[in-house]
């Protein structure tokens, strides 16, 4: 994880911002735990894992709009398709992530580093 963070101050010093997403609660069978976090980039690179598929995807999604908005937002991540429908969400679970946007301010008067 210290990598992760590492990867996520370089791109703040280059004054980008990113999302963290952390899984805050769960119910029933999920594929990660509460506090497992992703960090999605401006243009949708991934960092981490929440647990992959679809709902991954979801909130993936979600990521790039808060970063535009600078707004965090609460995603629920609804894993219960039925087994029948062929479908990757069936984990049976539900997740709720909280997605916060990241950025660094800039020094008053000075100029982001190119």
């Amino acid at each position: 994880m210290d990598m992760i963070y590492d990867q996520v101050k370089e791109f703040l010093d280059k004054g980008e911002t990113v999302a963290v997403a952390t899984i805050v609660s769960t119910r029933g069978s999920t594929p990660r735990e509460v506090g497992a976090k992703m960090v999605v980039t401006e243009w949708g690179e991934i960092l981490g894992t929440i647990g992959g598929g679809c709902g991954e995807a979801d909130v993936r999604r979600e990521a790039v709009e808060v970063i535009h908005t600078r707004k965090p937002r609460m995603v629920r991540v609804d894993l219960l398709d039925d087994i029948s429908s062929d479908s990757p969400a069936v984990c049976g679970g539900i997740m709720n992530v909280f997605i916060d946007p990241w950025w660094q301010e800039k020094e008053p008067g000075q100029p982001l580093e190119q």
